[in-house]
């Protein structure tokens, strides 16, 4: 099974004060940082969404395929839905989707995810305490429901819970931290 890599980089990092995918993060930008450890993980093919400094990014980086979502102020649905619709023609029957703000997710964190992955399948990581997050699993029958689901800063949270039972958790505790940064305090800690 072709498992894709959705990488979600398309906001303007308001709380942060400046774009999260244009971080620096041992020696070259966060954006690309997270990009790589989708294809580490093995996913084929890797899409990453921009949208706030898109134009910038791309100058300043090299990126697997991109997707420009002109709707990124709307929220982080938007991104989801431009990515899903740009993965539609490829072969993949599932894609792990991350997020460009958590840069202690690891390879081993998305092959767990991935592991098993169908075109029925969905899984999300757990972390300390049985808390949910990303990298997260979404076989390709589920595609159109998270798209119609997802607005606003609402990805696939409604849909997966609407589907908590078909949900497979994955611990990656122990090879993973999902600690966003959002705080130029967080952002800190990166350099």
């Amino acid at each position: 099974m072709v498992t894709a890599g959705l990488l979600l980089a398309a906001g303007a990092g308001r709380r942060l004060g400046q774009s999260k995918a244009l971080l620096p993060y041992r020696g070259r930008l966060l954006v690309e940082h997270a990009a790589d450890l989708l294809t580490a993980a093995g996913c084929r093919p890797v899409l990453v969404v921009l949208g706030a400094k898109a134009d910038e990014i791309r100058a300043r980086t090299r990126l697997p395929e991109v997707v420009v979502n002109g709707e990124w102020a709307s929220g982080m649905g938007s991104s989801l839905r431009a990515g899903l619709d740009s993965l539609a023609s490829s072969p993949a029957a599932a894609v792990v989707v991350t997020l460009v703000d958590q840069p202690d997710l690891t390879p081993e964190a998305v092959r767990r995810v991935a592991r098993d992955a169908t075109a029925e399948s969905l899984a999300m990581a757990t972390y300390r305490e049985g808390r949910r997050g990303h990298p997260v699993l979404l076989g390709r029958d589920h595609w159109a429901g998270v798209a119609e689901a997802a607005t606003g800063d609402r990805g696939a949270r409604d849909y997966l819970r609407a589907h908590a039972t078909a949900v497979r958790l994955v611990d990656c505790a122990d090879v993973a931290d999902d600690t966003d940064v959002d705080l130029p305090e967080h952002a800190a800690r990166l350099r």
